[in-house]
């Protein structure tokens, strides 16, 4: 969850989310990007990644990384942020915006 340097922000440059994209994939991990604040097309242009344009609530993901604590986040809370996942998901709150006690890792 999240591209943008910052939250509630849509600027791009100089994030440090696309190397922990870009670790995830070196593993062959299939990453889904979303950020409600930054510019699909100029997220491709710049990174050569698409963001999509809602999250799948199919509870597939097998890990949730919160790397952006955007105000869309937070308003979400953390049970609708886990129920993204599937059962055996890991949620790790990169911004240590959630109670530690909630989540499975944070920084």
């Amino acid at each position: 969850l999240g591209l943008a340097f910052k939250e509630n922000c849509p600027d791009l440059r100089n994030t440090r989310v696309i190397d922990v994209i870009k670790e995830f994939e070196s593993y062959h991990a299939k990453v889904d990007v979303y950020d409600p604040w930054v510019d699909q097309d100029e997220a491709e242009a710049e990174y050569g990644i698409r963001p999509i344009e809602t999250p799948n609530n199919n509870s597939q993901y097998d890990a949730i990384i919160m790397c952006v604590a955007h105000r869309e986040f937070l308003q979400m809370g953390i049970e609708k942020i886990r129920a993204l996942g599937a059962d055996h998901c890991i949620v790790y709150d990169v911004k240590s915006t959630f109670p530690k006690a909630q989540v499975e890792g944070r920084l």
